[in-house]
């Protein structure tokens, strides 16, 4: 009992980092329609940038949660301003493209500025273990856990009460509909990046407190994406429990039937999603009349 306990409890916090960069995907593509290949590397730059305030500044967590996620944001709309808004009108495959290229230039300027060893991000957050109930837990790992549900319970109520969220859900429902209708499609763009940037921001410094600070977090991106999959591109709040799901999957799988299919079961699972729903769990399907 508590081995399977332990295994649920790792899950738990590997899901809930898997969740928040889902859902930094889901953002963008359930405003614009195209998968933003350099996630990962938002999650890392963003820790990168939160490290270097943390250095300079004896801050507590909320404080540098506070000083970062603006920084984030920030960045974000500087990206969507100079390497998405140029290819507005172009086809979609050709955006992604500029997103992988994207992924590669802030990938190799994260090592040129930051070097390509880790560090140890303390974050001020206490190093106690807090039980609860019989799982054991660190405060980042809690925080981790909290930060995701704080994150959907912020993105439904944002889709479903705000003037942009509304804007965003008819972006998504029909481009052109939305324009006729007076709504600025390029500003929906740009905020969908900007909130995705947050999020991104969220993730990357608790995955750092959690495990370490390195350029290879840009990876944790990639293991996300069987998240994005499972849920549905064009659900935010789906492609948050989806990364809950496969984190636990990822765990149990690792624990009972060795190490080397943790790094196998996520993508197994997009391959069997896509045959059965290739919309996602909580994704909208498609429905084109001829």
């Amino acid at each position: 009992m508590d081995f399977i306990g332990l295994l649920i409890a790792s899950g738990l916090v590997s899901g809930a980092g898997y969740g928040m960069i889902a859902m930094g995907f889901a953002v963008i593509y359930k405003a614009t329609g195209v998968v933003n290949f350099a996630q990962g590397e938002l999650v890392m730059l963003t820790a990168y940038i939160s490290f270097t305030i943390a250095s300079t500044l004896d801050l507590n967590f909320f404080a540098l949660m506070a000083l970062t996620i603006p920084i984030a944001m920030v960045l974000g709309l500087a990206l969507e301003r100079i390497f998405i808004r140029p290819m507005l009108g172009e086809p979609p495959f050709a955006i992604v493209m500029v997103t992988i290229g994207l992924a590669v230039v802030l990938r190799s300027t994260t090592i040129m500025i930051w070097g390509p060893d880790p560090f140890e991000f303390p974050v001020g957050l206490p190093r106690t273990v807090i039980k609860i109930g019989t799982l054991p837990f660190y405060p980042a790992q809690i925080a981790a856990i909290a930060a995701l549900g704080c994150l959907v319970a912020a993105a439904w109520a944002f889709l479903r009460f705000s003037r942009y969220g509304i804007a965003m859900r008819a972006t998504a429902a029909n481009e052109k509909a939305a324009l006729l209708m007076g709504i600025s499609v390029s500003r929906i763009h740009s905020l969908a990046w900007v909130l995705s940037s947050a999020i991104a921001s969220v993730a990357g410094v608790l995955f750092a407190a959690n495990f370490k600070l390195g350029p290879d977090i840009w990876f944790q991106g990639l293991k996300s994406f069987p998240a994005v999959i499972l849920g549905g591109l064009d659900s935010i709040v789906g492609a948050a429990i989806g990364g809950i799901v496969i984190g636990l999957i990822e765990n149990l799988a690792q624990g009972y039937l060795g190490h080397g299919l943790r790094e196998v079961v996520g993508f197994a699972v997009i391959v069997i999603v896509l045959m059965v729903r290739p919309y996602g769990l909580f994704g909208e399907r498609e429905i084109e009349r001829v």
